[in-house]
């Protein structure tokens, strides 16, 4: 399952976001693939596009950040899981 990992970092954990994520890499923990990652230019926000079968190590991920910024995950579809589900729905 793919989900939509989303972030927003406040001024004053800007520093020490920075050097977590120096440390880390920003890396998932086992279970979860980073299938990419992206960056606000000129921002403190950005999103990641992660793969697991297993929502629980998301939640570890998420709670290993959460002190520190604001998060946000979502399940995603491809378009190729979306497109029959839509073309369903206008059908009716």
């Amino acid at each position: 399952m793919l989900f939509m990992v989303s972030w927003s970092i406040s001024p004053q954990n800007r520093n020490s976001v920075i050097k977590r994520f120096l440390e880390t890499q920003g890396a998932p923990p086992p279970g979860v693939k980073m299938l990419g990652r992206w960056h606000a230019v000129g921002g403190s926000s950005g999103f990641g596009i992660a793969e697991t079968d297993d929502a629980v190590q998301i939640q570890k991920w998420v709670l290993q950040w959460s002190d520190l910024m604001s998060m946000e995950v979502h399940a995603a579809l491809t378009d190729e899981q979306a497109g029959p589900l839509l073309a369903a729905a206008v059908s009716k």
